[in-house]
């Protein structure tokens, strides 16, 4: 179940309270009684999003490293050829 942060109207005091999806928001603080509200939060992704991660991620040796095959378009010929990886042809057609 999700938990949800609420702070209190009056004072701004936050706490967090797990609650279904299903219920309705908290109208009042289960302690104190005083009126409250959910706060909405950005999401918490636990991950490094960068460019160079992203980069370092789809270089051709971490990509080849992980079994996978990479082709980059020859923008002369507009055939894609190998770069990376072992399996497949050497050369693909448009």
């Amino acid at each position: 179940m999700p938990v949800y942060v609420y702070e209190t109207r009056d004072t701004g005091e936050r706490f967090e309270c797990v609650q279904s999806m299903h219920d309705s928001p908290l109208q009042e603080h289960p302690e104190t009684g005083a009126p409250v509200r959910r706060v909405i939060l950005p999401p918490n992704l636990g991950i490094k999003h960068t460019a160079g991660r992203e980069q370092k991620l789809l270089s051709n040796d971490h990509v080849e490293k992980a079994g996978f095959t990479k082709y980059e378009k020859d923008k002369v010929t507009g055939k894609y050829n190998r770069v990376a990886g072992k399996q497949g042809p050497s050369q693909l057609d448009p």
